[in-house]
């Protein structure tokens, strides 16, 4: 989802060097979110036998449950194919929420090949059960025009079938669509009044953008106490946008003295979790000295960071310093390309390589069960027929499936590798940034 952006903060060297874009409204986040494990399992409770046994019994409630279980490596390893398997059972029972998660896991490559249709039909038939999270990711789906045509019509109304029952990101997603006028005329007081809603639920995303509408004036009398206030209590909840708001604040003294020190501080804090606005603001203030000494090499770290999380700023902004620095004399770019040492800068590479390797292991899961699913396609080919042709079938077929299922066996090897190395990297402490 793209948001509006505040205007460049300046115009030097006669082109243009773009600010942060500020973050406009509600970052999307998945429903559920997994947790990467070690492939060491921690011991097994009673708990979760006792839970085993209702699922292998029939239980669709348990057969959930055990679905998250291995889906989350909480008790046990974490395993795709696991959680694939009994929240299968469950669905299979006609029980939402196991549906949702199923739309989940296809949506998003989650130890099964990505297939946008399968997932739409998952989340439809949680939604057509009044499943508030099914609703609400059928509308996310729509929205986006994701395996389906876009369409915004569509997506409210599923998501106002959501906020009925007072789910705060659905309840956060009608506020946004009366913010931008998407499939209902522009109102930002009715875009305020959703969003006071969904804060009120403690929705996260919905405070943030309180503060963003009192420090613009949308709908209300700019008002930069209410705006920090909003930031700062949607930071204690969590939100780097907010994180990266307060800084923003700070570092050009909307409603307060200009404090870089401070602005730097939340800065700091909010590119450590992957915030390529942050670290493009960074990456501006080494590179003309705001409350710092200008350091080329850092300047460059933060702005190429933050463009390779797909910050079209920092990417502008890199090019652009590029060719300041060659402008200055043979050798200068080259010597901003250098490694530095910066605990802050540390922490932001290991929060990217952390997503990196979660985004890899899943889809390594992804890949290794479409390999089965294509092996387990040719072993049972007209399976129960015993006409010649189909039993020659199954004899030359059996073939390629022996090497299907190898592939995947390969697929699942470098999956537990990348976890075994994503456990390192977990288990390392980073020293923190000290308050100004």
């Amino acid at each position: 989802m793209s948001f509006r952006a505040r205007a460049p903060i300046a115009v030097f060297f006669m082109f243009t060097l773009l600010s942060a874009a500020r973050p406009q409204g509600p970052i999307q986040t998945p429903t559920q979110t997994p947790t990467q494990a070690t492939t060491a399992a921690p011991p097994q409770d009673q708990d979760f036998y006792s839970l085993r046994e209702l699922a292998v019994a029939g239980d669709a409630q348990a057969q959930f449950a055990l679905g998250n279980h291995y889906f989350s490596g909480v008790g046990v390893p974490q395993d795709y194919g696991q959680a694939l398997l009994w929240f299968t059972k469950s669905s299979d029972q006609g029980y939402a929420p196991a549906q949702n998660q199923l739309g989940y896991m296809y949506q998003h490559k989650f130890g099964v090949p990505r297939d946008y249709k399968r997932a739409l039909s998952y989340y439809r038939s949680a939604a057509n059960q009044g499943y508030a999270l099914g609703q609400y990711n059928m509308g996310r789906l729509f929205e986006d025009g994701v395996g389906v045509k876009r369409d915004y019509k569509q997506a409210l109304d599923s998501y106002r079938k959501a906020a009925d029952q007072n789910l705060s990101q659905a309840e956060k997603q009608v506020g946004y669509f009366y913010q931008c006028g998407y499939g209902v005329k522009q109102d930002f007081a009715q875009a305020h009044t959703w969003y006071l809603r969904a804060a009120g639920h403690g929705n996260v995303d919905a405070e943030n953008q309180l503060g963003f509408f009192a420090e613009e004036g949308w709908g209300q009398p700019k008002d930069y106490a209410e705006a920090l206030s909003w930031f700062y209590k949607a930071a204690e909840h969590g939100s780097n946008d907010a994180e990266e708001n307060i800084g923003y604040m700070f570092q050009n003294g909307l409603g307060m003295p200009t404090d870089y020190g401070k602005a730097m501080f939340w800065y700091d804090k909010a590119a450590a979790e992957g915030n390529s606005n942050a670290e493009n603001q960074l990456g501006w203030m080494y590179q003309f000295r705001q409350g710092i000494e200008p350091n080329d090499a850092k300047a460059v770290t933060w702005y190429r960071l933050s463009a390779d999380l797909g910050n079209q700023r920092a990417a502008n902004n890199l090019h652009a310093f590029e060719e300041v620095l060659e402008d200055r004399g043979s050798g200068e770019w080259e010597a901003a390309n250098t490694t530095v040492t910066d605990a802050a800068i540390a922490r932001a590479k290991r929060w990217a390589t952390i997503q990196d390797l979660q985004r890899r292991i899943a889809g390594l899961e992804g890949d290794a069960q479409d390999q089965d699913d294509l092996a387990n396609q040719l072993e049972h080919t007209g399976k129960g027929k015993n006409d010649a042709m189909t039993k020659l079938f199954n004899a030359v077929g059996s073939v390629p499936a022996v090497k299907y299922h190898v592939e995947a066996a390969k697929y699942r090897a470098e999956a537990a590798r990348l976890r075994d190395q994503l456990a390192q990297i977990e288990d390392q402490s980073i020293a923190s940034v000290p308050a100004p």
